[in-house]
């Protein structure tokens, strides 16, 4: 019996800090995906440029707290194919970048010390036939 739980222990602990994090690590990956993919729709739907930018990073922000991730203000850029970004059949940009602390493991200050990088973009099309868009 003592070998049993021992081995339970000595089996089920690594597994279980294996899974949570996998599940962090996806949560944040499903959800930067899903960020990237909203910004850019409602930005290429913007009546203007400037709008657009807020739009999409409100967007983002939303998205990621649907999957419990904040939005930092330096992870999301936004990068346009043309002068003025939306000019039809012109090509937009969204990146995400942020990296993902592994579970329990501590902070030192302001540096993650056991962190995976996760990164997400989305390109959309500007719509062809829509009017030029400052």
């Amino acid at each position: 019996m003592v070998e049993f739980v021992l081995l339970a222990v000595v089996l089920v602990a690594p597994l279980s800090y294996l899974v949570l994090a996998v599940f962090d690590l996806q949560r944040e990956a499903f959800g930067a995906n899903a960020a990237t993919r909203e910004a850019a729709r409602v930005f290429v739907r913007a009546p203007s440029t400037a709008v657009g930018e807020e739009r999409a990073r409100a967007a983002a922000q939303l998205t990621l707290g649907d999957h419990g991730v904040d939005l930092d203000d330096m992870s999301l850029t936004l990068s346009c194919s043309a002068t003025p970004c939306l000019t039809p059949g012109a090509t937009v940009k969204v990146s995400y970048r942020s990296s993902v602390r592994l579970p329990f493991v501590p902070v030192i200050g302001s540096r993650k010390i056991v962190s995976v990088p996760i990164t997400a973009s989305h390109t959309q099309v500007v719509d062809q036939y829509s009017e030029i868009r400052p």
